[in-house]
């Protein structure tokens, strides 16, 4: 059910925020095949739809990187996150002056930290317009729009949109899980890299104790879904085989989220503002407490209903809530994880 073509001054796009929720059964343990099927063919205006709805209070709740990260005792929020950042460039071995493209790079957080991390130029790529104009205010607000470009595009189309061999690296941060298909995602990046080229990626997946025949594994999974703007969720076991299967060699691969932390990734999705790590962190925890919720469930209704903010929006921002507690299930079950690190390689 494509949204209306009606492009705002901000980038976003008539009534696709409207229209997000409605590639969804109102009740999730009803969902078929076919509704798969749907959000798969017409996941552009379902990743849009969300993102249109969702950036907003993402920045509210989580500053500019939009993606979850591991925890040492005592770390705080913002730390954690560059942090997880910069192991994904040390793993991948980005070096100074390398040309580094950004998978779904949101609104530019991870770009900024990296380019500072390893002194690359990096190429941002997204296809959602509202997020594209934030992260070039923000490039540019750090200093870094010399050494940071973000393009509108879609990431099944790289080569068409780059040529073959464009770029000596690339990374995709919790983004291409929004992809019809991994073979589809994970074989144009493979033709945009250079002979030698390395792919890094934080994949989202559903780990090998999820059962698909379990209803309730299966509901969860759809919970992550609509909470997320991720047209199907898929196991840990086909992101390997997709890779495998369009060429890369893999290098080095880990679920992060196996490593045994006193804190877990999830941590703040909780809401317990008693486990917040550091004083700094105790708004960003607060924000999901139940007291937090209702403060933003009430915020965003008004600013709606005035205007300030699209409609649809508080309809998004209510499946959030239904995904942040999917997210820590999924976590405490070990059912699902954010963070299957893949370092893969193109054949010289």
């Amino acid at each position: 059910m494509p949204g209306s073509v009606t492009q705002l001054e901000d980038g976003r796009v008539g009534n696709r925020i409207e229209n997000y929720t409605g590639f969804w059964k109102k009740d999730l343990s009803k969902e078929s095949e076919q509704d798969n099927i749907s959000r798969v063919d017409n996941y552009t205006d379902v990743v849009n739809g969300y993102y249109d709805g969702a950036t907003e209070l993402y920045e509210y709740g989580w500053a500019q990187s939009f993606h979850f990260s591991r925890f040492y005792k005592g770390e705080g929020f913002a730390a954690s996150l560059a942090r997880h950042e910069h192991y994904l460039a040390a793993q991948m071995g980005l070096r100074p002056g390398m040309r580094v493209l950004d998978v779904g790079c949101g609104v530019g957080g991870p770009a900024c930290a990296i380019a500072r991390f390893a002194d690359v130029h990096i190429v941002g790529l997204n296809n959602n317009a509202f997020q594209i104009g934030r992260a070039r205010k923000y490039a540019k607000q750090a200093g870094l729009e010399d050494q940071i470009e973000f393009v509108t595009g879609d990431f099944m189309k790289l080569a068409e949109q780059f040529g073959e061999g464009s770029f000596d690296a690339v990374y995709a941060i919790e983004a291409t899980v929004h992809a019809p298909t991994w073979e589809g995602v994970y074989g144009e990046i493979l033709k945009v890299l250079k002979p030698g080229g390395v792919f890094g990626v934080y994949e989202w997946c559903m780990t090998d104790a999820w059962d698909a025949s379990n209803p309730e594994h299966k509901k969860l999974a759809h919970e992550i879904e609509i909470g997320s703007g991720v047209p199907e969720m898929r196991p840990l076991a086909k992101a390997r085989d997709a890779l495998n299967a369009v060429g890369f060699k893999i290098e080095h691969e880990e679920d992060l989220a196996e490593r045994s932390d006193p804190v877990p990734w999830y941590y703040a999705l909780e809401g317990d503002i008693s486990k917040a790590q550091t004083a700094w962190d105790y708004l960003t925890v607060w924000r999901m407490s139940w007291s937090g919720k209702i403060v933003t469930h009430n915020a965003v209704r008004l600013m709606e209903f005035v205007g300030m903010m699209p409609k649809g929006t508080w309809e998004v921002g209510e499946t959030l809530k239904v995904a942040g507690d999917a997210l820590v299930k999924g976590g405490q079950t070990k059912l699902f994880t954010p963070m299957w690190l893949a370092i893969s390689r193109k054949a010289l």
